[in-house]
């Protein structure tokens, strides 16, 4: 049996060039929070058919995109005891318009 877990996040985020910019993610789960939790946020740039991962938490460690358009800009700031997923982009710039979704694996 397999249970879903429920996630949230902003249907559209504004940000100013330059500047840092949350995209939240919370989650909710009738199930308890596990070890194995895991959370993937991933980037489709506009106008593009492919979609990256740019961040991992798994195992209660984050890890960010050393390579490509988001290095040493991205900030894990959630915490998944609290049902949150959220990451900030730092100094935004205009090649960083397009989609990212965040998901949320909670293996029993």
């Amino acid at each position: 049996p397999a249970l879903s877990i429920h996630v949230y996040t902003q249907r559209e985020v504004h940000g100013t060039v330059g500047s840092p910019v949350t995209l939240s993610c919370s989650f909710w789960s009738s199930e308890w929070i596990s070890e194995d939790i895991s959370i993937t946020w991933h980037f489709q740039a506009e106008g593009s058919r492919d979609s990256i991962s740019i961040f991992h938490y798994a195992k209660g460690q984050p890890y960010i995109d050393d390579v490509g358009n988001f290095k040493e800009r991205m900030e894990w700031v959630g915490n998944p005891r609290r049902k949150d997923g959220s990451i900030v982009i730092h100094n935004l710039d205009y090649n960083d318009n397009g989609t990212f979704t965040c998901d949320v694996k909670n293996p029993p």
